[in-house]
């Protein structure tokens, strides 16, 4: 049976869009492929899961650790020296591990994404070390379960769930509370 010229377009487009469909779920479920991997000393450490570096070209980028979410660090009021938003438990713990393991160290970074704020969305070499799973590991942040994609989801997810058998850091508070909902509070509030 021959189909009509109509019904061939059809089935094209059906086809078409099939396969569409197919990429976009695919791809959703996966992490990207590095936009792109640079070298750079790290010049500043903002909390425990951002970092400022500097590139051998002198580029200063802003970089926020891919997968991971850190508790929040109080944020002082530059005009009048105060506190002006609270901090987390184990904020300041976490910013300083991460200090002590990267501050003044030359890492790579595989650049993963850019977020809402122009930071480089990064997985953290130093040498062989992963300072994204490491932190997890530690439990100075948690899996950002909500960005995490594969191949790293799994990873992350064990190591979080390691940290929290050992009640390591974060896992330790009889009363955790996730830094996003932190965040959300702290915005209902007015902060």
């Amino acid at each position: 049976m021959r189909l009509k010229p109509f019904h061939n377009k059809t089935i094209v487009i059906l086809f078409i869009l099939a396969g569409l469909a197919t990429f976009l779920l695919s791809s959703l479920s996966f992490a990207r492929e590095p936009i792109r991997t640079v070298t750079g000393t790290v010049t500043k450490v903002t909390d425990g899961d951002s970092i400022h570096i500097t590139t051998p070209e002198r580029t200063i980028l802003k970089v926020r650790l891919y997968g991971i979410d850190a508790p929040e660090t109080a944020k002082i009021n530059k005009r009048t020296g105060r506190v002006n938003i609270p901090g987390q438990p184990y904020g300041k713990e976490s910013w300083k591990v991460l200090r002590g393991k990267v501050m003044g160290k030359q890492v790579r970074l595989v650049i993963l994404d850019i977020d809402k704020h122009r930071r480089m969305v990064c997985m953290v070499w130093l040498d062989s070390r992963n300072i994204n799973l490491e932190m997890v590991r530690e439990g100075y942040a948690e899996a950002f379960v909500e960005y995490l994609k594969e191949p790293y989801r799994e990873q992350f997810m064990s190591a979080q769930q390691e940290a929290q058998a050992e009640k390591r850091g974060i896992w330790s508070l009889p009363n955790y509370e996730r830094p996003r909902d932190f965040r959300k509070r702290l915005e209902a509030r007015g902060n």
